[in-house]
């Protein structure tokens, strides 16, 4: 959390898993479904679990989230996507002393979900540096400039805090690997000489707290679903939470299995038919304790 943040009232536990979900290789890839996810996911809520969206993309609104999924048949209301646009926005708006004015190197979504947390924003320009912002935070920015990157430099070194929504040093297109967030933030960490102050998005644990915390549970309660063994396993372990790593993404079986054995999932799923299996044989083991 941010220094000196409190945190957020949890809402009431209902009972079943909780199931923390990557999208982008895991529920689809790119505009195209992963066979039977989706499925899995709506008789695993039919059943009476609960599934968040985690994801560390900053630059959509959730909403634009909730047309995709709807779209491919996975259940979904605005309440379960937590990306790290969100995340940011909620940890923000319950900081102490209160954010007043947050400067945004980032996308338009990022800026709405600031917005949507009662955050007022304003664009790394000489008039948003004269309004005195209390955070800098840096998602994907595909509008950068030399000025832009330079006026939000001077706000942290003013004493702005800087919060980083995600490290991802690229980010996949149609057309291939194209610059991620965490290449905005280290071009900002070098030139403000200081490491950000909250690191948002996987591998680090903020992102699945938030989101656990918003249904009233522990986040080492869950089950993390994800297609990265160095980003959403590694916020699982981080967490203490149990975790299926999909093969149907960016991590294969032979890297998984490479890992030191305190790095690994708790199981491996190749397709939509073992994630059936691996999580009710999670959740029997959860009723069995």
């Amino acid at each position: 959390m941010v220094e000196g943040a409190r945190r957020l009232p949890m809402a009431p536990y209902h009972g079943g898993m909780l199931l923390l979900v990557d999208l982008d290789g895991v529920v689809y890839r790119g505009p195209e479904p992963v066979p039977g996810i989706a499925g899995v996911l709506a008789e695993r809520v039919a059943g009476g679990d609960t599934v968040l969206y985690c994801t560390n993309n900053s630059s959509r609104h959730r909403s634009e989230y909730v047309q995709h999924l709807e779209e491919l048949g996975a259940p979904v209301r605005p309440d379960w996507i937590f990306t790290s646009a969100r995340a940011t926005a909620l940890e923000l708006a319950a900081s102490e002393p209160p954010t007043r004015v947050v400067m945004v190197l980032g996308a338009r979504g990022l800026v709405r979900e600031l917005r949507d947390a009662g955050l007022r924003t304003v664009p790394p320009t000489p008039r948003g540096l004269a309004a005195d912002p209390d955070a800098v935070v840096v998602g994907i920015d595909r509008r950068l400039t030399y000025q832009r990157l330079a006026v939000a430099m001077q706000a942290i070194r003013e004493g702005a805090r800087f919060i980083a929504t995600n490290r991802d040093p690229v980010y996949p297109t149609a057309d291939g690997l194209v610059p991620g967030a965490g290449s905005m933030v280290a071009a900002l960490e070098t030139a403000a000489r200081r490491p950000p102050d909250l690191v948002v998005g996987k591998p680090g644990p903020t992102l699945f707290e938030a989101a656990a915390r918003s249904v009233g549970r522990d986040p080492a309660d869950a089950v993390v679903v994800g297609d990265g063994a160095l980003t959403d396993i590694a916020a699982a372990n981080r967490v203490g939470a149990r975790s299926v790593l999909m093969l149907t993404g960016v991590t294969s079986r032979a890297e998984a299995e490479s890992l030191p054995p305190e790095r690994r999932p708790t199981l491996i799923a190749t397709d939509a038919a073992e994630l059936r299996s691996a999580l009710a044989g999670l959740e029997a083991e959860q009723a069995a304790r």
